[in-house]
């Protein structure tokens, strides 16, 4: 195995798609609050994994970009897992400052769409 590239066991767990990129979901590690959603591809978890730093793969950019390096609003990796169908990521992080775009704390606080739905 390269030291700069993903494990090939990790690999060939992931189910990627059309675009190379797996889901990640970013949640503070010790509250559980859900804090954004990004995207992965095998480079971005590699260094993710590597560096203790989220890393992600920006759509609108096609490029990497690495959580607060020009924001400041750092996530530091406490622990990767993968899901079980192999398409998504559960980066649980320590957020330093807000993790969305906008400003906020969390991506997830536009408004609840549907309260106690069965």
């Amino acid at each position: 195995m390269s030291l700069d590239s993903l494990d090939p066991e990790i690999a060939a767990r992931l189910k990627r798609n059309p675009d190379g990129l797996v889901a990640a979901v970013a949640q503070q590690y010790d509250t559980g609050e859900v804090l954004m959603l990004a995207w992965m591809n095998d480079e971005a978890l590699h260094r993710t994994l590597t560096t203790g730093r989220a890393t992600y793969w920006s759509r609108s950019r096609g490029e990497l970009w690495v959580k607060g390096d020009t924001s400041g609003h750092v996530q530091h990796v406490k622990s990767v897992a993968l899901d079980c169908d192999g398409d998504a990521v559960l980066v649980k992080v320590d957020q330093v400052g807000a993790a969305c775009h906008t400003g906020d704390h969390t991506c997830f606080d536009a408004g609840a769409l549907a309260q106690g739905v069965r």
